[in-house]
């Protein structure tokens, strides 16, 4: 428990700390921040040690009430899922401040301690075990990325931080009315409390359990968390705020956003959708997953037309994070295994594809596909490393994207909820047009002639960019060859959600077996 206080509070007090300390001094913030990200990281591996993978439940929970008249309290805990996504946000952070030393040189200071702000709410939001705390992180993250690409980004800046705010501040709207609602609904008619109000989780998931809301009303709630959720994934047609954020952030700022950000909307499908809303779930999945479908294919297909190569990476996360979102509502294991897993990957890989795309920038100062070409004969080494993070997009087995996207497919394939085969066999030729535009986009930039005499004399990588893309490139390879290592951190409590999902159903109509499928093997 102490190690999860560590890892939640530590980036908070990096940030506190660069707070007083004389911006001009830019190299001593910089190893400072540096050094409270890179701990955090550290601290956050030893809670594996803790962990009981064979455990379902929460564990290393926490507790203390916060404001007693609404039973809203401090309450913290990580499952299987949330500590995979945990894992992802620390490693990712260090990466992302690690990234930062080329790329920020204004305002050094102020940009620090907002990424470990944005650190801090990011890993709230996946430890939270209480709504309104939830809703606290989910908000807050939203001040420190509307700077970060605000100040620190392209032209178009202010668009795109103003785009990226109201999109995702309207749809928390929402969720804040469901949340009131839920609470009070839940506190006064079935618990009878004190408070006549709560917003603990883990009492709203036993009461609506024992107690379900009536379907009619649990619809609506379905549908104000899920529209929080899908804007922040974001699912089409919800999606239009993201290519402008990514395009105008600069490159730290691009990698956490695609990194850990995006999956708040995953996370909070899983977490709340499914959990507190089974029946609703049920009712809803066959529709969001048509949505899902048509992201991969329009997010895949747009991506091909781009000239901008940050812009086609920008547009193929809105085709990638479909596939998640069509294994969570398959609601079988294979198929949320594969969402989960995908989670990660999606972090990994877009993640150093923004990273690579920044170094060229760096180097030439446009992103212009036309610019390039040849790249391969004066940045050898940086060419292995795109190609890695070129190859884990498209799903190369033996690479760490093929485990998520064919587990996701696998999953809706077999889903008795969806129904259909025809969801995973559109969605297959997602993964077909993902090899069509990145290959292209790989060969146009990096093969050929150099047709542009400012790429004759590019200098490979440092030594800093050397240490930014190894340890992702082993990530990327130790999941695609040996994926059990992190698929059995999450497999019970996937196993026990799908359960839950199999008793909802089953309390309907006593139909389908949501877990008929056992070929989910260790």
């Amino acid at each position: 428990m102490v190690a999860l206080f560590i890892t939640l509070f530590l980036p908070l007090a990096g940030s506190l700390f660069l707070l007083l300390l004389n911006k001009d001094k830019p190299k001593l913030i910089k190893y400072i921040a540096f050094g409270f990200s890179f701990v955090t990281f550290v601290v956050s591996l030893f809670l594996l040690f803790f962990f009981n993978q064979d455990n379902p439940d929460f564990q290393l929970k926490f507790e203390a009430v916060w404001i007693p008249s609404i039973d809203a309290g401090f309450r913290i805990g990580l499952d299987g899922m949330s500590m995979l996504l945990l894992l992802l946000t620390t490693f990712i952070s260090t990466i992302t401040i690690l990234s930062s030393f080329g790329a920020i040189e204004k305002r050094e200071k102020e940009y620090y301690v907002m990424i470990l702000l944005l650190q801090f709410a990011m890993t709230g939001v996946f430890i939270s075990l209480d709504l309104l705390l939830f809703f606290v992180f989910w908000e807050l993250i939203l001040i420190p990325m509307y700077f970060i690409i605000g100040i620190w980004g392209g032209k178009d800046r202010i668009y795109a931080a103003v785009k990226f705010f109201i999109f995702t501040a309207v749809g928390s709207l929402f969720m804040l009315v469901a949340i009131v609602w839920l609470g009070f609904y839940t506190g006064t008619y079935i618990l009878h409390n004190a408070a006549g109000f709560t917003t603990n989780f883990f009492v709203l998931k036993s009461a609506l359990l024992s107690h379900p809301i009536p379907i009619e009303v649990q619809r609506w709630l379905f549908i104000c968390f899920a529209l929080s959720f899908c804007i922040k994934v974001p699912l089409f047609p919800f999606h239009t705020w993201l290519p402008d954020a990514h395009t105008e952030a600069p490159t730290p700022g691009s990698v956490v956003l695609a990194g850990v950000l995006l999956k708040m909307g995953t996370y909070g499908l899983v977490r709340f959708n499914l959990e507190l809303f089974p029946q609703a779930s049920l009712e809803f999945a066959p529709y969001i997953a048509v949505l899902a479908v048509i992201g991969i294919i329009y997010g895949a297909l747009v991506s091909m037309v781009q000239t901008d190569v940050k812009r086609l990476v920008a547009f193929s996360s809105v085709s990638h994070l479909g596939f998640v979102v069509l294994g969570i509502f398959s609601m079988t294991v294979e198929g949320l295994q594969g969402a989960i897993i995908q989670m990660v990957n999606h972090g990994l890989t877009t993640g150093m594809l923004f990273l690579c795309v920044g170094m060229i920038y760096e180097r030439r100062h446009t992103r212009d596909i036309s610019e390039f070409g040849g790249l391969a004969r004066v940045l050898p080494a940086f060419t292995v490393f795109f190609g890695i993070a070129m190859l884990g997009s498209v799903g190369l087995p033996g690479l760490n994207g093929f485990i998520g996207e064919y587990l996701t497919l696998f999953g809706a394939f077999r889903s008795p909820v969806l129904g259909s085969q025809w969801y995973t066999i559109v969605s297959a030729t997602g993964v077909i047009f993902a090899a069509i535009y990145l290959l292209w986009m790989f060969q146009r930039v990096m093969y050929g002639t150099i047709n542009n005499p400012k790429n004759e004399n590019l200098k490979d990588l440092n030594k800093r960019e050397w240490l930014t893309l190894v340890p992702i490139v082993i990530l990327i390879v130790w999941i695609g060859v040996y994926p059990n290592s992190f698929l059995k951190i999450s497999e019970n409590s996937t196993r026990a959600l799908v359960k839950k999902m199999e008793l909802a159903k089953s309390g309907i109509n006593g139909k389908y077996n949501l877990n008929a499928s056992n070929a989910y093997k260790k």
